[in-house]
């Protein structure tokens, strides 16, 4: 009997442990939370010239297994912000380019597409953050996972800011990527 008693209340421990171990792999962002904050963040502003960024990419274990510099040419036709993405890795690999188009919506909310993005990217401002959320099908050595990125955006000033990215499967945080960029003179 005790014994059966133990083996519950270690059941128990672990299942309670394993729980708290996943909820510790999510992050929740609440956009509302900035809408207030300043400098506010302007995504086409921003973007509208060259742009300088310097990232990394952790895995869950905080490894990082990406380091990459990003030159972005950024210039804007009517409603549609076009950001060509260049990238050049000192640990880790990746693209090499990147272009996005990124529109405008009448509801101040932006719609973007990449090519290696599935489906648009729906971006949303909030005062100095700007939120981009979006699903792609991310190579990794010889195999490719159908990830969801939850990406932020936030202003310091006119020409500096930062970005975190969420990479989530299933819902879990299973990697994150740390950008910070500035406007080229």
């Amino acid at each position: 009997m005790i014994k059966s008693a133990c083996k519950l209340v270690l059941g128990l421990s672990l299942a309670t442990l394993s729980v708290a171990g996943l909820s510790g792999c999510s992050v929740s962002v609440e956009g509302e939370d900035y809408q207030s904050v300043t400098p506010a963040f302007n995504i086409e502003q921003f973007f509208d010239g060259n742009v300088k960024a310097w990232g990394i990419v952790q895995n869950r274990s905080g490894e990082v297994v990406q380091r990459f510099v990003v030159n972005i040419d950024g210039s804007i036709d009517g409603e549609t912000l076009t950001l060509d993405e260049t990238f050049d890795y000192g640990v880790g690999d990746g693209p090499e380019s990147r272009t996005w188009k990124i529109v405008k919506q009448s509801d101040n909310t932006f719609i973007g597409n990449a090519g290696d993005i599935d489906g648009p990217a729906k971006g949303t401002s909030y005062g100095n953050a700007f939120n981009f959320h979006y699903q792609m099908d991310l190579p990794v050595d010889d195999t490719t996972y159908s990830v969801t990125f939850d990406d932020w955006f936030w202003a310091f000033d006119d020409s500096t800011m930062m970005n975190r990215s969420y990479i989530r499967k299933f819902g879990l945080v299973m990697a994150e990527v740390t950008i910070f960029m500035q406007k080229q003179p």
